[in-house]
């Protein structure tokens, strides 16, 4: 497991439209599988078992810049809402679960209906788009977490210097992400033991941030409910307002590589989420002091981190390093933002048939002093 790097690769757009009616389960599966999502990303996570919120086909990179280009080129003239939501649940008890919440089914598929280019110069246009959200309950898996020990002394100051922040693709974040990507970027196992994770280590009523996020924060069913508030920010304001787990306008768009503060009060939060984002950041140490800020005394931040990239925006140093040296990076970052307690890493890999071509999955807890 350690050492083990899956990249995210290219892939040739698909456009399929789905049309409003009654679906036959047949045809979800097979609207499912043609899902236009998964043709809007440039690069996507692509599992060995191929489990993603896109039926992963058989996909090459012929003429992708051209239809990137085009498909930029076409929302720039107008702007892409998100108009209703239909929801099917399925997949719920057809095997044993080793989840907590075994009521609840192991797939939601949504389906999303988008308007885009209704600018003035805009060709307007409706198109549905059918994803698949996994629950993480529901699941033959089970979850074990076992804890690692963090050894790296670290010197006073921060021993890093520009280049090890340099990235493949230094341009500038917002054109990467300005499409939205409903697609997942660990398979279903990790996020099935982030969100078991999540469901023991966050207590009720908690008010909870999610940083660099989109359309899924793989939190529990119930926390919407449960909790207090649930906030977002993230790069993509579309993939925020897919996320049906914040709260109703608790969203707010915002590329910390651009500016690294929080738009929120000190103390307003009692949790930090973030999911295998931090190696996209270049200014972590200073994202880490504002995730200090907002937190109240007694916080905690729940840092997860797998070895699933898109290499040309992971800092160059991430990629040098294997999955033990990142969590010593990341205990690193925490120690020289300061007022943190002592570290605490777990490996929360999900475990059974096929493991050994699950994606890892890690965690670094830290407590605001």
């Amino acid at each position: 497991r350690i050492g083990r790097r899956r990249m995210m690769l290219p892939y040739q757009s698909q456009k399929k439209k789905l049309y409003h009616g009654n679906f036959l389960l047949v045809a979800v599966k097979i609207a499912y599988m043609v899902q236009v999502c998964a043709a809007w990303s440039t690069a996507v996570s692509i599992p060995r078992h191929a489990t993603s919120s896109s039926m992963l086909l058989s996909m090459t990179n012929d003429n992708n810049n051209n239809s990137n280009k085009n498909r930029r080129s076409f929302i720039s003239k107008g702007t892409i809402s998100f108009l209703t939501w239909s929801s099917f649940a399925w997949g719920g008890n057809s095997q044993l679960p080793a989840c907590a919440i075994a009521k609840n089914p192991r797939y939601i598929e949504n389906q999303i209906e988008m308007k885009y280019g209704n600018g003035p110069d805009g060709n307007p246009r409706t198109r549905g788009i059918l994803v698949r959200r996994f629950t993480g309950d529901s699941t033959p898996y089970s979850f074990p977490v076992g804890p690692v020990r963090l050894v790296k002394e670290w010197p006073e100051q921060p021993p890093f210097d520009e280049k090890d922040f340099t990235r493949a693709d230094s341009n500038d974040d917002g054109t990467f992400y300005s499409l939205p990507r409903l697609v997942y970027h660990i398979d279903e196992p990790a996020v099935s033991s982030l969100t078991q994770y999540y469901r023991k280590n966050i207590p009720p009523k908690s008010r909870i941030l999610d940083i660099c996020s989109s359309w899924v924060s793989h939190y529990p069913l119930e926390f919407p409910k449960t909790m207090k508030r649930i906030a977002g920010t993230g790069i993509n304001p579309l993939e925020l307002v897919a996320n049906d787990q914040f709260g109703k306008g608790d969203t707010v768009a915002r590329n910390l590589n651009n500016d690294p503060t929080l738009p929120y009060a000190d103390g307003e939060f009692d949790v930090v989420t973030c999911v295998v984002s931090i190696d996209y950041l270049i200014h972590p140490i200073e994202v880490l002091k504002e995730v200090h800020r907002v937190l109240r005394p007694g916080g905690k931040v729940i840092i997860s981190q797998s070895n699933r990239c898109f290499p040309s925006k992971a800092i160059g140093m991430w990629l040098k390093m294997n999955d033990r040296q990142h969590l010593e990076l990341i205990n690193g970052y925490f120690q020289y933002a300061g007022g943190f307690q002592p570290r605490k890493a777990f490996d929360i890999t999900a475990t059974g048939e096929g493991q050994n071509g699950f994606d890892p999955m890690f965690i670094i807890e830290a407590i605001k002093a």
